[in-house]
């Protein structure tokens, strides 16, 4: 395969971090393996790390495991390097974000603003608070940047 090549031509080294697994860890993956209730990401992580124990005095090289799985060698390097650097839960998980990609713009407390605002009396010359007046008020009264009168809708609807 192509990336067999590669790694002999750039000369890197077959393994560099070891994974030898416990008992416990080993029942561990092989629960997740025949289980197969977890995502498909970690059951093939969890299948990376059992070809790369050499408790057993044999582990295949890299190469040989991202041929068997159908995965890029750097993906059975980079299992491996979680497993010896951080453990087996940070090598067979996910990363998890710190903070959301965007951070919420609608807050409890605007929500209570609009909802204090739409109960109140509509402005003169209106018998009632439309979505989109509420919005525009939200806005001149300076409790949000922007909103548009979807979101509006969507505070009010929690609200019933």
């Amino acid at each position: 395969m192509w990336y067999t090549v590669l790694a002999e031509v750039s000369g890197m080294p077959k393994i560099r971090y070891k994974v030898v697994l416990t008992e416990k860890e080993r029942k561990e993956l092989l629960k997740i393996i025949s289980q197969g209730k977890s995502s498909a990401k970690i059951i093939m992580h969890a299948n990376i790390l059992m070809a790369s124990d050499e408790s057993n005095g044999k582990g295949w090289s890299e190469h040989e495991i991202a041929e068997q799985y159908h995965v890029h060698f750097q993906t059975v390097h980079t299992i491996r390097k979680e497993y010896a650097m951080n453990g087996i839960e940070v090598a067979i998980g996910r990363k998890q974000r710190i903070t959301p990609p965007t951070p919420v713009k609608i807050t409890g407390d605007v929500q209570a603003r609009i909802i204090a605002m739409s109960c109140g009396t509509p402005p003169e010359g209106r018998s009632r608070w439309t979505l989109r007046l509420l919005a525009d008020k939200s806005v001149e009264l300076e409790i949000i940047d922007s909103i548009s009168y979807v979101s509006i809708g969507e505070i009010l609807k929690k609200t019933n």
